[in-house]
């Protein structure tokens, strides 16, 4: 039976996607671990319609801020990384998460929601953009808009985001596995020693192609 880990994230968190697409990337392909995403409403007060990040850092430290977030990704290996101008909202975001959870889409609408803030620059509040995210997910975008307005599906994230606060959750992205928790986005190696001593297995290297 594959170790667990439990990853807290949202989509507007920079750090997260950074891990995600290269922390817990590299740890599924070297060690047997089963993945439990746990949405975490990183900014609950943002209005609807976004937040300029310019108010929330300055004007004048935002394109500072850019640079030093696409160098820290590189350092992890992680390009093309375009900071949006604004913070979303991501309720609906999370929303959506839940819904594709329920249909088995959940690592599939994820990774579309990462790839279009991260990296397209497009607004995940946009319900248009949610329903390109959905399809291309393999979900259906009417069914998924739909589940918008579901107030089942909302006290879902409501709950998600106070079982992280009992949890003892505070920042973003938290991996916890087994009795070990680590906080940021740290280095592989710190993650991975954590997963070993939560009993993660390590995956059979893949075989030397023959000499020709």
């Amino acid at each position: 039976m594959p170790a667990q880990l439990v990853l807290y994230s949202d989509f507007v968190c920079p750090f997260c996607f950074i891990a995600e697409n290269a922390v817990v990337a590299r740890l599924a392909a070297e060690y047997d671990l089963a993945l439990a995403w746990r949405g975490f409403e990183l900014h609950p007060d943002t209005p609807p319609g976004g937040r300029a990040l310019a108010d929330l850092f300055g004007a004048e430290r935002v394109q500072a801020l850019k640079e030093q977030l696409r160098r820290f990704a590189a350092d992890f290996g992680v390009g093309g990384l375009e900071v949006p101008d604004h913070i979303p909202n991501t309720r609906a975001a999370l929303l959506l998460a839940e819904h594709a959870r329920g249909r088995g889409r959940l690592a599939e609408l994820r990774a579309e929601v990462m790839e279009a803030h991260w990296r397209g620059k497009r607004d995940i509040e946009d319900r248009a953009v949610l329903s390109e995210c959905a399809r291309a997910a393999g979900l259906d975008p009417a069914q998924a808009l739909a589940a918008l307005d579901d107030p089942a599906l909302g006290s879902v994230v409501d709950r998600a985001r106070q079982d992280a606060t009992r949890a003892g959750v505070t920042g973003i992205p938290t991996f916890v596995l087994g009795a070990r928790r680590v906080v940021g986005c740290q280095p592989y190696e710190l993650v991975a020693a954590a997963a070993e001593a939560a009993g993660a297995r390590r995956r059979p290297a893949p075989p030397l192609p023959a000499a020709g």
